[in-house]
């Protein structure tokens, strides 16, 4: 179940959302507005065990 970025069109709060389905429907939780749009979200991730980067040897 992914976690999606959502932007209100409305009053233009900034909030995440754990989305279950494509069919599921987000509304803002401020104003309750049903006119979101995704935004484009980066995922970050951690490695352990690897050498820091910047170089090549």
């Amino acid at each position: 179940m992914p976690i999606y970025e959502y932007k209100c069109e409305k009053c233009g709060r900034q909030f995440e959302e754990l989305v279950m389905n494509s069919s599921q429907k987000v509304t803002c939780p401020d104003c309750d507005s049903e006119n979101v749009e995704r935004e484009f979200s980066l995922f970050a991730s951690s490695a352990t065990g690897c050498a820091p980067s910047g170089g090549f040897g």
